[in-house]
């Protein structure tokens, strides 16, 4: 595990932005700038973190690199599922993409009543985007199959649960493409399931991301499987915890958004945003690699480059003009 020193150092030299004109207009996401470079996309993971639909003040030390480098090791290891929009990481931070038009629907997969699911639950909805919800369980309880609860990706405010029916109905997708993708983020979910399982997680809830190719074709976009999209519990004490009625230790965003509840943010018009003290983000960045080295069974290994936006403009110089171009 990362000496908490190093966290400490590095709160202000995370990456909270990028500004590289030369690669043309800048597409600013919660976490990612994204730019296009001929017919390759520049997916650059900064330090920013969001929470509630909502991009907090205050960066992360290293996260962007723990988001980009897990989603690249899932993308590689689920390419016999569903292909996906990989092409290069040449920079911790980096990801080069194919492009495509996003579907702006998010496949959110659930195999745990967890999160949003038991904030439904406990208000007395049995159903997320049309998907049931069984009767009697505890928070944390695994469903008896996972399901399908599909949301909007909405460019301002907040996501919405979906109903397959519904996206029909809007012509966002047809069934049969909507079946297809179910499909894929079925199998990809029992892929993470498995992965996460052989490292003494439970992958609790994820969601995934398609794109569509001129030719047609669905790809996964994105992320895969990261602590920003995903929730894991820990295998070891999880049944005595569900007996118990006690919280599960888990690796993911979840203790961001219970943080800014305890602080009384959810999100809603008219809330003020608070700032995150530094302790709050050196613990949070410590989860993030507690994540990384539990979820890929590897160490991590921070870049600690002073200027990670100069390091960044040299890494993607260096692979722009990797052909002698």
């Amino acid at each position: 595990m990362i000496d908490l020193d190093v966290l400490e150092q590095h709160l202000d030299r995370t990456l909270g932005e990028t500004h590289f004109e030369s690669f043309g207009r800048r597409y600013r996401g919660k976490v990612r700038d994204t730019y296009r470079v001929d017919d390759e996309l520049i997916l650059i993971t900064t330090d920013r973190i969001s929470a509630f639909d909502h991009v907090l003040r205050q960066a992360i030390p290293f996260k962007g690199q723990v988001l980009n480098q897990v989603a690249a090791y899932f993308f590689e290891n689920t390419r016999d599922i569903a292909p996906n929009h990989l092409l290069a990481v040449p920079d911790p931070n980096v990801t080069i993409a194919v492009p495509c038009e996003p579907v702006p629907i998010e496949f959110v997969v659930r195999g745990y009543v967890a999160g949003h699911a038991w904030r439904e639950y406990r208000a007395g909805r049995r159903q997320i985007s049309g998907a049931p919800l069984p009767d009697h369980v505890k928070q944390s309880s695994k469903l008896p199959t996972p399901i399908l609860t599909p949301a909007t990706k909405a460019e301002e405010g907040h996501d919405e649960d979906i109903s397959p029916e519904e996206i029909g109905k809007r012509g966002i997708l047809d069934s049969d493409t909507f079946d297809h993708l179910k499909a894929l983020s079925l199998r990809l979910f029992e892929r993470g399931t498995e992965m996460a399982s052989q490292h003494g997680l439970i992958l609790v809830d994820t969601k995934y991301e398609f794109g569509r190719r001129p030719d047609g074709t669905y790809i996964v976009i994105d992320e895969v499987h990261t602590p920003d999209s995903s929730r894991y519990y820990y295998s070891e004490g999880y049944d005595e915890r569900l007996r118990n009625d006690t919280p599960q230790k888990q690796l993911s965003k979840e203790f961001v958004r219970e943080w800014l509840m305890e602080h009384g943010f959810r999100g809603e018009d008219g809330q003020m945003l608070p700032d995150l003290p530094d302790g709050f983000r050196v613990e949070a960045a410590r989860r993030y690699i507690e994540l990384f080295e539990q979820v890929t069974g590897t160490p991590f290994e921070p870049d600690t480059h002073p200027r990670p936006e100069q390091r960044i403009r040299e890494a993607l110089d260096r692979y722009i003009q990797r052909d002698g171009t």
